[in-house]
């Protein structure tokens, strides 16, 4: 099971009635351990309908049937009414059943099935959408773009990636004036974003490992992970989290790290 991190505040509520339903809402918190957790809330339909008038998006651990008759009576319309996910207590289905597009269940489904290991079911018209992938980099003054060049597709080919399926490159805005980083961006034809330490600081949770010797040279504990987050995040326009599928790589001259997103660019 992967772990996913997420920015602070309560991401969603998940409701569970059954032990297996129990078992199955840990699982969920282990990888996003800001949302809640109600374990057969009483009464359970206002208990229920009240999170969800509150515009906080659920997971409902029960049969798609409980879920309908629970939410039709505060039902508003497809603009204002929150995400909402059902699933089966053993955790093999993760069904979107309310604001599929306008609310992004559709995308957190398939977020939260790739977490799981479920297989998501979305029986709605389907909107074109695909894996943004964004590399974030950081490397020593003066770094070489045959450098640079090497540790990304030797990276990307480890992981079984390749160049054209980079949406964009990311680093510190102390290295915006790198050559090597400008010299590597046209060369793969791609845009370069560049964050300030206190946007990159933020995602210092969801590091893989936290240097205190960058944190000295640059004021955040890491600067290929967090730029390849910042940036896959203000790829898309829903405030689902980006992940990590490679964790900082790197040689003697620079670092590199890869972050997804399901979406489509705004």
């Amino acid at each position: 099971m992967r772990s996913i991190q997420n920015p602070p505040g309560k991401t969603f509520t998940v409701v569970s009635l059954t032990e297996p339903g129990r078992a199955l809402a840990e699982r969920l918190l282990a990888c996003w351990p800001n949302a809640e957790h109600r374990y057969r809330p009483q009464p359970f339909q206002e208990a229920v309908q009240a999170c969800f008038q509150t515009g906080q998006r659920l997971i409902l651990l029960c049969a798609v049937g409980i879920a309908v008759r629970t939410l039709a009576p505060v039902l508003r319309d497809k603009h204002r009414d929150p995400a909402v996910l059902v699933m089966d207590e053993h955790g093999r289905f993760v069904v979107p059943i309310l604001s599929g597009h306008e609310g992004g269940a559709n995308e957190w489904a398939r977020q939260i099935g790739q977490a799981l290991g479920a297989q998501c079911v979305i029986t709605g018209a389907q909107r074109y959408t695909q894996p943004l992938l964004v590399a974030g980099l950081g490397c020593n003054r003066g770094c070489p773009l045959e450098r640079l060049l090497s540790l990304l597709d030797q990276t990307l080919s480890a992981h079984g990636l390749r160049r054209e399926e980079l949406s964009a490159l990311a680093s510190i805005e102390l290295k915006r004036d790198e050559p090597g980083l400008q010299q590597l961006a046209a060369a793969l034809a791609l845009p370069i974003h560049f964050y300030p330490a206190r946007t990159l600081g933020a995602y210092g949770d969801r590091l893989s490992q936290k240097s205190e010797i960058v944190f000295r040279e640059t004021g955040c504990h890491g600067v290929a992970e967090a730029a390849a987050l910042a940036h896959a995040e203000r790829l898309i326009d829903h405030p689902f989290p980006a992940e990590l599928i490679v964790t900082k790589q790197k040689n003697a001259d620079a670092t590199l790290a890869v972050a997804r997103v399901y979406g489509n660019p705004e």
